[in-house]
């Protein structure tokens, strides 16, 4: 990863664009969480429905304070020992998350990545939207070329770089009740 493609990146995320980027198992496209148009480009590209909801990535438990009570987050062993790693909790959504986000669900998808891609965008871009890059039905994408064959240039920028090792995408855990969502 070189220090010029993650500022292109961070350069698009701020213009409203959607930028696909490595993790710690699939590609990944994502946008600025506060960029509602760059959110439903996402949505139509994968023809995702909206009821899904979405996962937001940062850098820093901090950096959640306007999209859930960080001290319930900070307080979580739970979730503070999983972090930063591919494992995603669903928290209580603070009154003012937009339902593109979660999707009219009562919780939001939170995540700190370990993947040193993901680490760097969060780091200097703050919040984003990351959702597997794939088509609705389709396998999620594990290298750049992947990503193009399946959207093109509908993507604004891909990020070139690997995946890590891990087989699926993220473990989706529900902090409320412990319960796993999603396995790894």
């Amino acid at each position: 990863m070189k220090t010029w493609e993650i500022n292109k990146a961070v350069e698009v995320i701020s213009q409203g664009g959607v930028i696909a980027y490595p993790t710690e198992a699939v590609y990944g496209l994502g946008c600025s969480a506060y960029a509602r148009g760059a959110v439903d480009k996402i949505l139509l590209i994968k023809s995702r429905r909206k009821q899904k909801g979405l996962i937001l990535v940062g850098y820093q438990i901090e950096d959640f304070q306007d999209w859930v009570d960080v001290e319930f987050v900070k307080n979580s062993i739970e979730i503070t020992s999983s972090w930063p790693g591919p494992v995603t909790w669903i928290v209580p959504a603070n009154r003012n998350v937009p339902d593109w986000i979660t999707g009219g669900n009562p919780g939001v998808a939170i995540r700190i990545s370990s993947h040193p891609v993901v680490r760097n965008l969060t780091q200097k871009a703050g919040i984003l939207v990351s959702t597997s890059a794939n088509p609705a039905s389709r396998r999620p994408a594990r290298t750049s070329l992947q990503v193009y064959n399946y959207f093109g240039k509908s993507i604004d920028y891909i990020i070139p770089g690997y995946t890590d090792t891990n087989t699926n995408p993220s473990e989706i855990r529900d902090a409320l009740t412990g319960k796993i969502l999603r396995s790894a």
